[in-house]
């Protein structure tokens, strides 16, 4: 009885140690791998292979279990990186969506440190060695010499990874929203009035002229269109007049959520830096809408 009572203490601590870091594994997993059911799933692992392994003597536990989960993370990145449809396009990432009032606590505390959805897109293009080291580096300061081991390269190498991935998100004009989450909804309401209203010129001047807009598209079809002209075009002619609006938060910014009918049609979220549209990244799958809206 004293055995069983023991081992009932053992797996009441595991579970209490790994609770108290589950929030920075899920928002460590979610920026790697740009899916909030693959980082989930990366979390369990991560826990499965701690109670496996336990951790009496582990100094810094929080570093060792980042290490499991960015090993579980980059493993999932490769098996990804294999698989034909992913070399045959890109995806809109997985969004954090949030009533318009606010996340809650445990929204927070994925979107911690800041990840907006256009940042998540660029890293989908890196390779997974490039985001791994971008990932714990830049965003949770992991020092390259805990980098190293992960990826099977010497603390250089692994700076030089990050380097490369810091390089590739700023040519990607990847920059975070400006402005308080109020003013930013005021120019996406602005945005979607203009295009109602048929109003080209209003369009154009909530745009930035190298605006991106990158929507997932019908039957996972991705499709991006670059330019104020191209951006506003699309937005004249998706306008719908019995479209009905909902302003929402998409990973901490402002966006909107577009319905039909009382079904969700499509999830916008929008970059706005210096009171203009830089990047729109939109989700209009029904299957992935049904997901993530319910």
């Amino acid at each position: 009885m004293t055995a069983v009572r023991e081992d009932k203490v053992t797996d009441a601590w595991l579970v209490e140690r790994f609770e108290e870091h589950r929030g920075r594994l899920r928002a460590v997993a979610y920026r790697m791998l740009g899916s909030l059911d693959e980082a989930d799933d990366a979390v369990q692992e991560t826990w499965l292979r701690f109670s496996a392994a336990g951790a009496d003597q582990v100094e810094n536990l929080g570093g060792w279990l980042t290490t499991i989960a960015s090993r579980v993370c980059l493993n999932t990145l490769r098996a990804r990186a294999a698989r034909p449809e992913t070399l045959a396009g890109w995806r809109v990432p997985d969004p954090v969506l949030s009533p318009a009032d606010g996340p809650t606590p445990e929204q927070e505390a994925l979107l911690a440190d800041s990840v907006g959805l256009a940042l998540l897109v660029v890293l989908d293009t890196l390779t997974p060695a490039e985001r791994v080291a971008f990932v714990l580096h830049d965003v949770f300061d992991f020092p390259f010499g805990e980098i190293a081991p992960m990826l099977d390269r010497t603390p250089e190498a692994a700076r030089q990874l990050a380097s490369r991935a810091r390089h590739r998100v700023r040519a990607a004009g990847a920059r975070e929203p400006d402005g308080t989450v109020a003013a930013q909804q005021a120019v996406v309401n602005a945005f979607f009035a203009a295009a109602r209203a048929g109003d080209l010129a209003a369009l154009v001047e909530l745009l930035d002229p190298e605006v991106v807009l990158r929507t997932d598209g019908f039957a996972g079809t991705p499709t991006v269109l670059r330019g104020a002209a191209a951006v506003s075009g699309a937005a004249l002619g998706g306008a719908s007049p019995t479209a009905e609006f909902r302003p929402v938060l998409v990973n901490g910014a402002a966006g909107m959520l577009i319905t039909l009918r009382g079904r969700p049609a499509g999830l916008m979220a929008f970059t706005i830096v210096g009171g203009r549209i830089t990047a729109v990244d939109g989700i209009t799958d029904p299957h992935r809408l049904r997901r993530l809206v319910g």
